[in-house]
């Protein structure tokens, strides 16, 4: 291998789990860096990484990138990334719907809590694609390098570990386990990492007083044609606008699923309705609650993103609430600062721990910013609002946007730019 770690007790500590339920490996594959996770994280490190000339084999363990109630809001940060790689407009050509403003109703009140329209860069919205469209476009993208490789349907499963070190991933094939051997491992695969569980680190829960319920409901000419939230009497209701269907998202207390089951799907129907009245022709439409998905939202993050060997990005480092649906393009973020600070170290050899820590503190800042106004929006604005009776003691941060109009740019600014965004290049 070519990347040099030098060795520090304190890595000593860190246990890596055994792997001895693995069979010997069918075979054996060497790259320079092998990411685990094909989402947005894994998939835009995998895909600027081979730009710049370095072996990369990213694994994906599903077979296709179809799947629901996945963050499907790519902001114009993201979409400024896209103008500096030169592929902007191959962009643009997939199925997207533009969001221009957020809006959101507090009983009879709207407001517009943020407006990207006026933002200095090239696609002043939201675009709302979903995910499987923006992944197999980055894999379209990826795929015109001759150093990026995409495994579909196989699962990193362990770590390989040796002299002290990180030196690759078992990966579980519809043909058996294989090994692939590497100079960098990187854990993209989510909230969920198997690989961050097999290295022993441990995130640090930050709270989240709210969950969600996933659903999509048909969209017909006559509803709004925006993004809104609708907040009346203890009920909060968020909805999506796709062309033909709504992606909505009932936000409920932390925990109280089971009894909002044990209510029945009519009363459920009902507080829908109270919300959203324009809805009364389509609560057929879900039938049980098969036609919904819990999210069970958590809010935290590592505070070490890295050993020897193995760097941590996107979800894996640290899992974002929906709100403002920052996730996707903070993962992107974290995938750009990473790929440009060790492309040179990793093509050359010389990719050493002192690279990964720059990758964390070049990012830590801005995820802890991130995570911080979602907490504050949590626990100050949609926390109390699922959880009160009547519509009094109306928002302060609500309050002021109605005041004070300029801070609809502040909140778009935030939502759409996001703290320290990131370059292709400096």
């Amino acid at each position: 291998m070519g990347v040099h770690f030098p060795l520090f007790p304190q890595w000593h500590r860190v246990k890596i789990a055994p792997m001895d339920t693995h069979p010997s490996p069918i075979k054996t594959i060497k790259t320079t860096c092998c990411i685990a996770g094909g989402g947005p994280a894994g998939m835009m490190a995998g895909l600027l990484l081979a730009r710049d000339g370095v072996d990369v084999v990213v694994l994906e363990k599903h077979a296709d990138f179809l799947r629901d109630f996945r963050g499907d809001t790519i902001h114009p940060s993201t979409m400024e990334l896209m103008a500096e790689l030169g592929v902007l407009n191959r962009f643009l050509s997939r199925p997207h719907q533009k969001i221009h403003r957020l809006n959101g109703f507090f009983g009879t009140q709207e407001i517009t809590i943020a407006d990207f329209s006026r933002l200095p860069v090239h696609c002043p919205y939201i675009a709302m694609m979903p995910q499987w469209d923006f992944l197999d476009f980055l894999v379209d993208e990826g795929a015109q390098y001759p150093h990026f490789r995409i495994m579909m349907k196989t699962k990193a499963a362990g770590l390989i570990e040796s002299d002290h070190r990180i030196s690759g991933v078992y990966a579980e094939t519809e043909d058996g386990i294989i090994a692939i051997e590497s100079d960098l491992v990187i854990g993209a695969d989510g909230r969920r990492s198997t690989l961050r569980t097999q290295a022993s680190f441990q995130a640090v829960d930050q709270g989240a007083p709210i969950d969600v319920l996933w659903m999509k409901i048909s969209r017909k000419p006559t509803d709004p044609d925006q993004a809104s939230g609708r907040f009346d009497r203890g009920r909060g209701f968020i909805m999506l606008y796709r062309e033909e269907y709504w992606q909505c998202a009932w936000i409920i207390p932390k925990g109280a699923y089971e009894s909002i089951r044990a209510q029945g799907m009519e009363a459920f129907h009902q507080s829908l309705l109270s919300v959203a009245p324009f809805l009364h022709d389509r609560m057929d439409e879900l039938r049980d609650w098969g036609d919904i998905s819990l999210l069970t939202i958590t809010v935290d993050r590592l505070e070490q993103w890295f050993k020897p060997g193995l760097l941590f990005i996107g979800d894996a480092a640290h899992a974002m609430s929906p709100i403002g649906g920052v996730g996707i393009n903070l993962a992107i973020q974290d995938a750009v600062a990473a790929a440009r600070i060790l492309a040179t170290p990793l093509k050359n050899g010389t990719c050493t721990i002192a690279d990964l820590q720059k990758v964390q503190d070049r990012r830590m800042w801005p995820t802890r910013m991130t995570q911080n106004v979602q907490l504050f929006m949590q626990n100050r604005i949609f926390g109390p609002l699922v959880t009160r009776k009547d519509n009094s003691d109306f928002p302060v941060a609500m309050r002021m946007i109605l005041r004070l109009p300029f801070l609809r740019l502040v909140t778009a600014r935030i939502i759409g730019m996001g703290f320290r965004p990131e370059h292709i290049q400096d």
